[in-house]
């Protein structure tokens, strides 16, 4: 154990849980960080940042993916400003250079150019004479066309923005970025600005909001010339001795069939699948608030956040099904830890690489100490990049996979803002969306009601019916670590495997119904010919 893991271990849970909400807000820091400072616009280009530099190059080797697109369509109910929602939109495109920023490369490098100015177009397009029916299904169409359609990093904007009138008070807005200029983040801050300017353009005032201090392409260079030297070789060191050597993948077993330690994955074995397709589904998951309280108050006996029970959890399932005594989880950080950049509209976020040693048959109370510990310290050393980090390590890269990780668990804390306009109601327009990153990714939010969360999943990897089992199979492992955390992970297999039993025979009992009531129709339609 390192000198940062025994005074961990050594704090009390008050202290723990502090420290951990501290590491979380990055209000402390193994290294002060200078001021972001404006640079020159003389040449106007750039670097990457990081983050930009992975999606970048992901989408040279599969050019017009559009698994990195950020969608966000909306119905519209009332009278709508058209002139003052545009005037809006063009503002906070002037605000933002990242909105304006095209890629190219020179001399074998890839730069960004920002475009000095750009005339937004709000597109109208009018289905007003279609029958109600066809309007609907047309606007779900369109959504769906619009989200899957892919951007070029050439040109600008990599943002669209199409209204769509279905009566005179009546619309549906599709909005939607490229990852490589915003993040979930970055999508609070643009509904935000967009209502508070709609709502002074829309009565003749001016921009109340004020200038930006810095933007994005200040953010990419302070970032490079930060992180390097001494600062470098620390953050490195840590995901050396914590990453290095063989990486485990997180492998579900390929034939399905009724027990936990074959259930989720489709006939054909990853090896069949030469390149990462990206096709996707989703399913939800809704976990009621008295488990959350339950979850909640574990959370302040052991002194940890309710992340690490989450992770601690979802490690423990993926363990159940894959014999697996080595996990590796991914998980999401905001990164905006100078006060310049929550204002910004940008891709900042950060990837951590989470590894958990599962071996001897612990308690779950004993994983959370092992989960505890690592999460911690991956915490204090979160400022390497996902990109330097695969650089660095430099992994075996495979078109079938993404590098470190394959699964991922995010928990949003806090939530993205609904866009609200004055004497507008406007709600989320469910879209279907067929696009994924990762083999697996459980994504969590906390609200008054409980834990809301949504399973996002390979279709070429995993059917439906595998989903629903596992979403099923990990609500009762919270259920049951929430009021028994003593208990060994080989007895909360034991658990799952009996209640995946119970939903195999009750699946099968449904089925032996249907196909027997079929056969008691047909025989009763050949009895009256």
């Amino acid at each position: 154990m390192s000198d940062l893991s025994q005074r961990i271990a050594g704090l009390s849970p008050e202290k723990l849980k502090l420290l951990a909400q501290r590491l979380q807000k990055r209000k402390e820091n193994v290294f002060s960080q200078p001021q972001i400072v404006p640079q020159s616009r003389e040449s106007n280009l750039f670097p990457l940042s990081f983050a930009q530099q992975r999606l970048w190059f992901i989408d040279q080797l599969q050019p017009g993916n559009s698994a990195y697109n950020i969608s966000q369509p909306m119905r519209i109910i009332g009278s709508l400003n058209l002139a003052a929602l545009e005037q809006s939109f063009n503002e906070v495109v002037r605000r933002h250079e990242v909105l304006r920023t095209t890629f190219k490369v020179v001399d074998g490098q890839p730069l960004q150019v920002i475009t000095p100015s750009f005339s937004f177009k709000l597109p109208v397009v009018d289905l007003q004479e279609l029958s109600q029916e066809q309007r609907e299904a047309e606007v779900l169409r369109l959504a769906s066309e619009e989200a899957q359609q892919p951007f070029d990093l050439t040109k600008v904007p990599l943002l669209r923005v199409t209204l769509l009138q279905l009566a005179a008070a009546e619309y549906a807005l599709l909005l939607t970025m490229h990852h490589i200029v915003a993040d979930g983040w970055a999508t609070g801050v643009l509904i935000h600005e967009i209502a508070t300017l709609y709502e002074a353009f829309s009565i003749g005032k001016l921009s109340p909001l004020s200038e930006l201090s810095i933007q994005y392409a200040d953010f990419a260079v302070w970032q490079r010339q930060w992180l390097q030297g001494e600062r470098l070789e620390t953050q490195l060191a840590y995901w050396q001795r914590q990453l290095g050597g063989k990486l485990p993948v997180v492998e579900f077993p390929s034939e399905r069939s009724r027990c936990l330690q074959r259930a989720s994955l489709r006939d054909a074995p990853r090896s069949l699948t030469p390149i990462q397709t990206f096709s996707g589904a989703r399913e939800t998951l809704v976990l009621p608030k008295t488990l959350s309280e339950k979850l909640k108050a574990l959370n302040q006996r052991q002194g940890i956040t309710l992340f690490m029970i989450l992770l601690a959890a979802f490690q423990t399932l993926l363990h159940c099904y894959t014999d697996q005594e080595d996990i590796v989880v991914g998980t999401d950080i905001a990164n905006r830890n100078q006060a310049e950049t929550k204002e910004l509209i940008g891709f900042f976020v950060n990837q951590l690489v989470l590894r958990t040693d599962l071996s001897g048959n612990p308690t779950f109370v004993e994983l959370l100490e092992r989960v505890r510990e690592m999460t911690l310290e991956a915490y204090a050393h979160q400022d390497l990049p996902f990109d330097k980090l695969v650089d660095v390590l430099n992994p075996k890269r495979e078109l079938n996979r993404t590098p470190l990780f394959q699964v991922k668990l995010v928990l949003e804390n806090t939530q993205t803002p609904s866009l609200e306009l004055p004497g507008l109601t406007i709600t989320s327009l469910k879209v279907e969306n067929k696009t994924v990153q990762f083999d697996l990714l459980l994504e969590l939010n906390e609200t008054d009601q409980g834990l809301f969360g949504v399973w996002e999943y390979n279709t070429d990897l995993f059917d439906r019916d595998g989903i629903v089992r596992l979403s099923n199979n990990f609500a009762t492992l919270l259920n049951k670590i929430a009021t028994h955390p003593e208990s060994k992970l080989s007895e909360l297999k034991i658990v799952l495997n009996e209640v995946d039993n119970k939903q195999h025979i009750a699946k099968e009992e449904a089925y032996k119904n249907t196909i027997g009531q079929k056969l008691i129709n047909v025989k009763r339609r050949a009895n009256n010919r």
